[in-house]
């Protein structure tokens, strides 16, 4: 299997950034239904959780795309995808309840980091004296110090802009459902999806790049790449979940797990 992931990975490597990250878009939209299919709200709520958790270690790491002039940080799709599990929570089981799972998701993303950071607390083996049998032990505790230990300024960076603009893009959804009566569902998804990603860019933008940041990029940078370089994706991103949430009304109605849709006239 590890073989198998090696060559996986090697093959994927050699392809355009941009492909890859087509694959990531629609497996993560993908991903987003088939839950919601089988699991129903439970579904939605898992996916929101494996994909902020995941999106905070994407963050990590550093690609060259064709369109920016500088390297980025990854985990903008894997992130942006959770607007399309949100959004489907506030279309057919309330705002009220969507807000609870931006919560939910928020403590679970906060446990998760503390219970990595009392595992690095954990004294690592002595390979001199345990043999050599563990030498591999010595590798993974620095792997895992190079994820953990980075994160803490990345982490209340990332919490903090999610809070804000999922908050946002709950508020706006549900505002605009009101105000169509319940019609134009490709308005409210992209207005309040768009709306929201520029708040969450900027915000987390200036926490984790400049504010937090050992080296902070420079402003240029800061403002032309990752903020409205990494926006303009967004657009697009949010653009392009449009036919998922129209498909949704089909999975929704025949999805076992479905529930009638919320009545919830609070923005």
């Amino acid at each position: 299997m590890h073989e198998f992931i090696n060559i996986f990975v090697e093959a994927m490597n050699s392809a355009p950034p941009g492909v890859i990250a087509c694959l990531m878009l629609l497996v993560a939209y993908s991903g987003v239904l088939v839950l919601m299919r089988f699991f129903g709200i439970h579904g939605l709520v898992a996916f929101v959780v494996v994909a902020i958790l995941g999106a905070n270690i994407q963050v990590l790491k550093v690609v060259q795309f064709a369109v920016f002039p500088h390297p980025v940080a990854l985990g903008t799709i894997l992130f942006a995808s959770t607007y399309l599990a949100i959004d489907l929570i506030t279309e057919y089981y309330g705002a009220q309840l969507a807000r609870r799972i931006i919560w939910l998701g928020f403590c679970c993303v906060l446990l998760f980091n503390i219970f990595m950071i009392l595992m690095l607390g954990y004294r690592p083996v002595d390979v001199a004296a345990a043999g050599p049998e563990y030498a591999f032990a010595a590798e993974t505790e620095q792997a895992l110090k190079l994820v953990i230990q980075p994160q803490l300024g990345l982490l209340v960076a990332g919490l903090t802009s999610y809070l804000i603009s999922q908050h946002l893009d709950v508020w706006l959804f549900a505002y605009l459902k009101r105000k169509t009566a319940g019609g134009s569902l490709w308005l409210r998804n992209n207005v309040s999806a768009i709306v929201a990603a520029l708040i969450d860019n900027t915000v987390f933008s200036l926490l984790a790049w400049r504010i937090f940041a050992a080296t902070p990029v420079p402003w240029d940078t800061l403002v032309y790449t990752y903020i409205l370089g990494t926006f303009s994706a967004r657009v697009v991103i949010a653009l392009l979940d449009t036919p998922f949430m129209y498909l949704s009304r089909r999975v929704f109605k025949n999805s076992p797990h479905a529930i009638a849709p919320a009545e919830d006239s609070r923005a």
